[in-house]
């Protein structure tokens, strides 16, 4: 795993290409290749391969395997209490600095319908949370997220179409927009850095729920002076028990359950 994390910082172009093979559907259809290959000389061995494979292709397409994964493999956290949120409130009240603070999950150069740049619909559903948690809790608004590794050719930071989303979407505008940063880590360094500045105390950390576990760890190992940091995870896709739908193939499926292994990698491989 060391090999493959400094494999993608010396050679950044070739991350799109390690996560299209690490990540499902791909170790599965390589698998049920190679038993397909085996089944003429090995019968059995070779279906038993290929129904592995199989079966791994199916259930990295459903959203039933995508929750086991974020609860027993990423950890995700819950959601935000009320109760919290009205404490937070009552801090900001009494004087205490808050800050909300988004990570970018994304941008994209051209949208055909906005005509222009704009965030991913990733970094909008965090943005609009942050926008929701601010106005909850009476707290300024803050984005960081710059140009990716993976994302050279994207000529403007994810920082500066949050920015224009933010006032003219919602009519809140930022108070802090970073732009500089290509990955956690460094969304990390550079806003601790920006809000430590501006005297914070607490900061509210907006992500999805599978990327927040990694970003509390890159964002407690970037605060020396141990501001608060209150986990605000957003993207939750169960609102009940399991039903024979979680196990079938659907669009949100695949997504999710690359994202969740994404995430596991980066929290092995200390990126």
């Amino acid at each position: 795993m060391d090999f493959v994390v400094n494999l993608t910082l010396l050679y950044p172009e070739l991350k799109p290409f390690l996560v299209a093979v690490l990540l499902p559907p791909g170790p599965f259809l390589a698998l049920s290749l190679v038993g397909a290959a085996v089944l003429r000389r090995h019968r059995w061995r070779g279906r038993l391969v290929l129904s592995l494979g199989m079966l791994g292709i199916w259930l990295s397409c459903t959203e039933g395997f995508a929750q086991i994964l974020a609860e027993k493999l990423v950890h995700a956290p819950p959601a935000v209490s009320a109760e919290t949120l009205q404490q937070l409130k009552l801090e900001s009240q009494a004087g205490e600095k808050l800050a909300v603070l988004v990570l970018g999950g994304g941008a994209r150069n051209n949208v055909p319908e906005y005509q222009g740049p704009a965030l991913k619909l990733v970094s909008e559903e965090r943005l609009r949370y942050g926008v929701w948690l601010a106005r909850q809790i009476d707290a300024p608004l803050g984005f960081s997220g710059g140009i990716g590794w993976g994302a050279r050719n994207l000529s403007i930071s994810e920082a500066s179409a949050a920015k224009s989303s933010a006032q003219e979407t919602y009519k809140l505008p930022l108070r802090w927009a970073e732009g500089q940063s290509r990955d956690t880590h460094e969304n990390a360094q550079l806003s601790m850095a920006m809000l430590r500045a501006d005297g914070i105390q607490t900061v509210v950390l907006v992500t999805h729920d599978l990327h927040m576990p990694r970003a509390m760890r890159a964002f407690s190992q970037a605060n020396p002076s141990q501001m608060r940091l209150v986990a605000a995870p957003v993207g939750y896709r169960r609102d009940g028990p399991f039903d024979w739908q979680d196990w079938s193939p659907s669009e949100e499926g695949l997504p999710r359950v690359r994202y969740a292994i994404y995430e596991w990698l980066g929290q092995i491989s200390g990126r």
